[in-house]
């Protein structure tokens, strides 16, 4: 089985305009927000997950790095684990209370 390889074209493999230059995108850099700042809902998921509940985080604004650092830092408090996909973090189990509690511990502010 062959392994293909990541063309920086999206597919594009070739042009008969003369005037075509292949051109990277660009890709929006967002700044991380304070904690302070974020607003995020934690809410309990059990759709299309075969009946087993997790605990779902969402609203984080900022860089992709920083919400794999703070989905890991939950899974480490919670002791279980859990996967951040599309800017949403998923920990596997009803640890809502916790969350809410470490997150609020943690300067990120309470949505009603």
């Amino acid at each position: 089985m062959s392994k293909k390889k990541n063309t920086p074209g999206n597919g594009i493999v070739y042009s008969t305009d003369p005037n075509f230059s292949l051109e990277p995108e660009q890709e929006e850099v967002t700044e991380t927000l304070a904690p302070a700042e974020q607003i995020l809902r934690v809410t309990l998921d059990k759709k299309q997950r075969a009946g087993k509940v997790v605990t779902l985080i969402t609203g984080f604004v900022g860089k992709e790095e920083d919400i794999e650092k703070l989905g890991k830092e939950l899974k480490t408090k919670c002791g279980t684990g859990g996967s951040v996909k599309d800017g949403e973090i998923l920990i596997q189990g009803d640890y809502k209370e916790k969350v809410v509690k470490w997150l609020l511990d943690w300067g990120y502010k309470r949505t009603k």
